[in-house]
């Protein structure tokens, strides 16, 4: 999963036709957990571009998005928020394609 660098590649990435950033950090358990099983869910959903989020690098990001909790996914289509699945708690690799298949075209 390609790690976000800047601001100017968050806003550029965020107008793709399809983007979901995971905001992680390394320190956070809930994220190591789920952490293994993201390669294959970017397998299952080629249509989408994953991005990861570096929590304690972005934290500006994160107040504008209003995320306080991770692991967290937002989904973006064409600039839009399409989707989110926000909150402190562990995810199941079943919870995340849930997110996923639930995001409106």
């Amino acid at each position: 999963m390609e790690k976000l660098q800047s601001m100017e590649q968050y806003e550029q990435l965020k107008s793709g036709e399809r983007t979901i950033f995971m905001f992680s950090a390394d320190w956070c358990p809930d994220c190591t957990v789920i952490e293994p099983l993201l390669p294959r869910i970017e397998v299952d959903y080629p249509e989408y571009e994953f991005i990861y989020v570096d929590r304690d690098e972005f934290i500006d990001l994160c107040g504008e998005l209003n995320i306080f909790g991770i692991p967290s996914f937002v989904a973006f289509h064409d600039g839009v928020e399409a989707g989110r699945f926000v909150s402190k708690d562990r995810k199941t690799p079943e919870q995340i394609e849930e997110f996923i298949n639930g995001l409106s075209d």
